[in-house]
């Protein structure tokens, strides 16, 4: 059994807790979090104690940390846990600036990091990665990914979001990636603020639309925005020389009626801590295997990857034409 730390206790970091009590293998020592009452409450909750980041990191008796905190923190604190020897559960991105994480990797060398794009945890999604490597529907070629909001998020976290790119739609660069099998070398973005004025007013963007290019020439569309009307949309095509694979949307139920004015299904699923609660479990059970000796199935270049896309869109967004990478 491996104790841990977990930092950062508002939305993400209660998910993360409350995972990691409920994961084999792990026991959650200690919780972190500047609001003392937002980390009192949680670690009552999950029977932990409340923590500074020195007191965790000095406790030789701490295998891993997990950052939930804030993103301007990501970056300095998996520097401070690799040198305390701890194991690292990172949410993403692994910071908001590509110059400076990539100037911070040497010191990330050998790192046990593991950096949390849930998205590939999820069985959807995995299942339609198994299906591409066994060949199913032969080379891909292109990929499709819509990825909208239900409703924008409160005006103060857009405002130290790092912006659309950064936080939202690297997902989908890491997603990309992931499927289309090449390196990306060449981003271009359309986007503006078609939803929520203040978003704007905050230096950002809210509807975005980017194409992605590789080396070999495979494709990627990825279309984004803050409000859907209807859900949290998420769906992935994958569209290869003998066919397509997709992975749609998870519905409120499964329950269907069938009558005289047509088929009518349940809605689809509104918020993402529901549509992706199996991913970020299963990639808790993850950090347990990395705890244990497993090499981190997402690590340091992955992060720094779908950062360098996602500043690449900005700068095409910024300039209005094509960005190499």
């Amino acid at each position: 059994m491996a104790d841990i730390a977990l930092i950062g206790a508002g939305r993400i970091g209660r998910i993360h807790g409350r995972n990691a009590g409920s994961t084999a293998g792990i026991t959650l020592k200690y919780v972190i979090d500047p609001v003392a009452e937002a980390a009192e409450a949680l670690a009552a909750e999950l029977g932990a104690s409340v923590a500074t980041v020195e007191q965790a990191l000095d406790d030789p008796g701490i295998a891993g940390v997990v950052i939930a905190s804030s993103t301007d923190t990501h970056l300095d604190l998996c520097l401070a846990a690799h040198a305390a020897g701890k194991a690292i559960f990172c949410e993403k991105p692994i910071d908001l600036d590509l110059a400076r994480a990539r100037r911070a990797a040497p010191r990330l060398a050998g790192a046990r990091l593991f950096v949390a794009f849930n998205r590939r945890f999820d069985a959807n999604l995995q299942a339609l990665r198994s299906a591409v490597d066994a060949g199913e529907i032969g080379a891909v070629e292109t990929v499709n990914i819509t990825s909208h909001d239900p409703a924008p998020p409160p005006i103060g976290f857009v405002r130290t979001s790092g912006g659309l790119f950064r936080d939202m739609a690297i997902h989908d660069f890491d997603t990309a990636g992931w499927l289309l099998g090449e390196p990306v070398v060449e981003v271009f973005a359309a986007a503006g603020c078609l939803v929520d004025p203040e978003i704007g007013e905050a230096g950002d963007v809210d509807t975005a639309k980017i194409l992605l290019r590789t080396a070999g020439g495979r494709l990627a569309l990825i279309s984004n925005t803050r409000r859907s009307g209807y859900g949290y949309d998420q769906r992935i095509e994958v569209f290869g020389a003998k066919g397509m694979l997709r992975a749609g949307n998870r519905l409120e139920s499964e329950t269907q009626a069938w009558t005289e004015a047509g088929p009518a299904a349940d809605r689809i699923q509104n918020f993402f801590l529901d549509r992706y609660a199996e991913a970020y479990r299963a990639e808790m059970a993850h950090f347990a295997d990395v705890l244990a000796g497993q090499a981190p199935a997402i690590g340091l270049d992955d992060a720094l990857g779908a950062l360098a896309l996602a500043e690449a869109a900005q700068a095409s967004h910024d300039k209005g034409q094509p960005v190499r990478v």
